[in-house]
């Protein structure tokens, strides 16, 4: 299993690999909360975890990682597999932070239409993010 150590210095690499300009107006930059999250719609049969958030309110923008959630989900993977599902999520809510810029909302609706596929008892784990157009 890997500790919050672990996960923040996996992290911090992924961020230090981020061009610098795609971050300069997420102001609260990012945060390794060491909870766990499940969706308020998660099903007891089939628990779905919130991997990581995008914020904007009045506290700024920002990205909240959750390692709980990713040692629950993946902590029984290798370093390079949960690192290429940490660097997926981060990239995940990073398009967030761009889209919310360019006044785009491709990700919201690709994000509410694999919820919607989730309640209806579909395995969405297999469903990727919509290609930038």
């Amino acid at each position: 299993m890997k500790s919050y150590d672990d996960v923040q210095a996996m992290l911090e690499q992924i961020i230090d690999n981020t061009p610098a300009e795609l971050m300069s107006q997420l102001s609260g930059g990012v945060i390794l909360s060491e909870q766990f999250k499940l969706h308020p719609k998660s099903q007891p049969s089939r628990p779905l975890f919130i991997m990581g958030e995008y914020h904007s309110d009045i506290t700024g923008r920002y990205i909240i990682i959750y390692c709980g959630s990713f040692r629950i989900v993946y902590g029984h993977m290798n370093d390079v597999d949960f690192y290429e599902k940490l660097r997926h999520t981060f990239a995940h809510e990073l398009r967030h932070h761009l889209e919310l810029l360019s006044g785009v909302r491709d990700l919201n609706r690709f994000d509410d239409e694999r919820l919607d596929m989730y309640m209806s008892g579909m395995d969405i784990a297999e469903f990727h993010e919509p290609p930038i157009e």
